[in-house]
């Protein structure tokens, strides 16, 4: 998932970026406010995290610009203010959390696990799709049970992403902006997600027939999930 990190604080802005990056998100920073409303405005993220105590800019003047412009992604306020309006108030103009400073990385990302799964209606964090399973907690791929060791991260991704917009067409420019935090070049490379798609495919079928990932002609991927 695609990640923007809007804090002026660049020690902490570094340590979130390494922490999340770990964790497999794609992550790109702003240190003020006008860099991230410019990259608000024309760029698509799954999360953006807000630090309200920027110097050019005010925190919750920049939530309404995510919400307006990235309606999809998931925002969460950073903030070292006490004063419970200002959390109220994030919270009443469309943030999905907060978090006071200091905070453990480890609940930040708890608190965005437990954001995607709200989001997307996941009663399950482990889904079977006909033969196999995918676990969405530690990233794996099995087949009854046994895990396919050859599927590599980005292709866990993609299958995961997917999972996420179940019975939804995603177009290849969506997951690429989503899954490598960059669009597509139709000029240069336009097929690379053609080329993971069938690499998974070729994985898969080694174990058992991968009909739910199905290709969408002219559009995209999507996998089918009852």
């Amino acid at each position: 998932m695609n990640i923007l990190i809007i804090e002026d604080e660049r020690s902490l802005a570094r340590e979130l970026e390494i922490f999340l990056a770990g964790a497999n998100y794609v992550c790109e920073i702003c240190y003020n406010g006008k860099t991230a409303s410019q990259k608000i405005a024309i760029n698509l993220y799954d999360f953006i995290l807000i630090d309200l105590g920027l110097p050019d800019y005010e925190g919750l003047d920049l939530l309404k610009e995510a919400k307006k412009n990235n309606p999809d992604a998931a925002c969460i306020i950073l903030t070292a203010r006490a004063e419970v309006y200002d959390r109220i108030k994030g919270l009443d103009l469309g943030a999905d959390d907060y978090l006071a400073k200091p905070f453990s990385m480890l609940e930040l990302q708890s608190r965005m696990q437990a954001i995607t799964r709200r989001k997307f209606g996941l009663k399950h964090t482990i889904i079977t799709l006909g033969e196999f399973s995918v676990d969405l907690d530690n990233r794996t791929i099995a087949h009854n049970g046994t895990t396919i060791s050859t599927i590599t991260k980005k292709e866990y991704d993609l299958v995961a992403y997917l999972i996420l917009h179940k019975n939804r067409t995603l177009t290849r420019p969506q997951l690429s902006e989503h899954i490598w935090g960059s669009i597509i070049n139709d000029d240069c490379d336009s097929n690379y997600i053609d080329v993971h798609i069938k690499n998974i495919r070729k994985k898969l079928n080694t174990y058992a027939p991968a009909d739910w990932l199905e290709t969408v002609r002219g559009l995209g991927y999507k996998i089918k999930l009852n």
